[in-house]
């Protein structure tokens, strides 16, 4: 059984994470996954939520929005739309983007606008729960 698995965070922007890890803790579709060294191979969809990575004794929080996670016993690789660390996040800016989705959500919309609004509004959602929860 490894020591540490390797965690790559990747979006369409770039590679948010690359290194070493003790442990991941994210949120699937089915629900809040633990990943340590020797996990059962598993691909799933993950859910917009809080990931979680301990490495070198540290915890380090991410926003992240809808993806795929491939884990096996050494690898996980998370595949996201959107992923911030906590310590990046603009509470102002996230509250002021949710607020507009919310407001243009209220509005009449095509089914792909609405579509569009609501993934905002999700990421919006998102960014302002993991910072208000890692407050410095």
């Amino acid at each position: 059984m490894a020591a540490q698995l390797k965690l790559e965070i990747v979006t369409p922007e770039a590679k948010v994470f690359f290194g070493d890890v003790d442990m991941v803790t994210l949120t699937g579709v089915e629900g809040e996954m633990g990943i340590m060294p020797g996990h059962m191979p598993v691909m799933t969809q993950l859910a917009a939520g809080e990931l979680a990575v301990r490495q070198n004794g540290q915890n380090l929080f991410l926003a992240v929005g809808d993806g795929f996670v491939q884990i096996t016993e050494t690898n996980v690789s998370v595949l996201t739309d959107m992923a911030v660390k906590a310590d990046d996040i603009d509470e102002t800016k996230a509250a002021e983007a949710q607020r507009k989705a919310e407001s243009r959500l209220a509005q009449k919309l095509s089914d792909e606008e609405s579509a569009t609004v609501h993934a905002a509004l999700i990421h919006a959602t998102t960014l302002l729960n993991v910072k208000r929860r890692h407050k410095k």
